[in-house]
């Protein structure tokens, strides 16, 4: 049984999308977490501002998500059209 070439760019483009996921995920991962643990620090030294602090985080947290919706979309192109 031979390795044809169409075998090794579908190999690639599976390990292409698995990569684009794991290292996408990072990124957000661990923007969202310090960004969270930032806010929770103002809410506590500033309770009063709660709300606004909340609602900046969230917003900061969806602009940072945005990169790992790329990296999934990236590989589900990767796994469904090469």
């Amino acid at each position: 049984m031979a390795i044809e070439g169409a075998d090794i760019i579908k190999a690639a483009g599976l390990l292409g999308a698995g990569l684009s996921m794991g290292l996408g995920a990072i990124g957000p991962g661990v923007g969202e977490g310090m960004a969270a643990a930032k806010a929770c620090e103002a809410i506590g030294r500033n309770p009063k501002e709660a709300g606004l602090l909340t609602r900046t985080m969230l917003v900061g947290q969806a602009v940072s998500e945005s990169t790992g919706i790329y990296s999934l979309v990236i590989a589900l192109l990767l796994l469904f059209v090469v």
